[in-house]
């Protein structure tokens, strides 16, 4: 097996912890950046030179870059990027301050496309590499009461379709991964926007109620993602080449999504002759 080298964001909790952790058991060197570095010393202790931490929020554009450099200076090279960090907001869209809506487009929309604006001259100097950008299966299907989430998992999936082409020359290729739920903290995280009564007996209370409102495990237990198969899922991913455009990880997710497409595309081939009928009459077809 051929030893990488990784940089990973968000990698003090949940997935990014767990896929920090894989990497280093099997060998590999990992740049692990995280809000709360503290929480990788275990693993700084017992892998010592293979790993090395910097603290990063990557709403903090400058420092983004600068923890970028600092991996490509500790290691020379980084064959794989996953950008991971992230965080939810639950709640309707009207219900949400400004400031978390600035909040979650900052963490989930802007501060992944900063990271792979700071990557990417580095992976075109040393001739390639390869990003994986953490989605959710909220990049293709809509969640009522999380809005403004799926508004940035939508975004950077369309951001990553249009980088691949543009990366495509420089041998660095992209991969969008699009988890269903899985048993990390992040539903425990979630941003809670301040509730409005008039939603309390909508679909949007009625998502509330159950990511706030049940027992705990009984919620751990109804979520089926195991986030040591995703890590392990992602990390052989790495080795297909081509890399997949996208990798749908998780029963759920994948029959949400299959659902969402179907019911997207029937609707676009319903509006076929309407569509043709808005072109000049002297336009060329293809």
């Amino acid at each position: 097996m051929t030893t990488k080298t990784w940089f990973i964001t968000g990698a003090g909790s949940g997935l990014g912890y767990h896929l920090t952790s894989l990497l280093l058991e099997r060998g590999d060197r990992v740049a692990a950046t995280a809000r709360r570095p503290g929480a990788l010393d275990e693993l700084t202790d017992r892998y010592g030179p293979q790993l090395w931490t910097t603290s990063l929020d990557v709403t903090d554009a400058p420092a983004v870059r600068r923890a970028v450099d600092g991996a490509w200076a500790r290691f020379g090279r980084v064959d794989v990027v996953v950008s991971n960090a992230g965080v939810g907001l639950l709640g309707a869209a009207e219900e949400a301050s400004d400031e978390q809506l600035a909040h979650q487009l900052a963490v989930n929309l802007v501060g992944p496309i900063q990271v792979a604006r700071a990557v990417i001259p580095h992976l075109r100097a040393q001739g390639g590499g390869r990003i994986v950008q953490l989605s959710s299966s909220g990049g293709q299907v809509p969640d009522p009461g999380m809005s403004l989430y799926n508004a940035t998992k939508f975004g950077v999936e369309g951001f990553y379709e249009s980088l691949a082409l543009e990366l495509a020359p420089f041998g660095i290729e992209t991969t969008l991964v699009e988890p269903g739920g899985s048993r990390t903290g992040f539903n425990r995280n979630l941003m809670l926007a301040p509730p409005i009564d008039a939603y309390r007996d909508t679909v949007v209370g009625q998502v509330r109620g159950l990511l706030t409102g049940a027992d705990p495990e009984f919620l751990s237990r109804a979520i089926a993602g195991d986030p040591a198969k995703i890590a392990r899922a992602i990390v052989d991913s790495t080795g297909v080449s081509p890399a997949p455009k996208r990798l749908v990880l998780g029963g759920g997710a994948y029959e949400q999504i299959t659902a969402a497409l179907r019911d997207r595309l029937a609707a676009l081939e319903a509006q076929r002759e309407l569509a043709y009928s808005t072109d000049a009459d002297d336009a060329r077809r293809s």
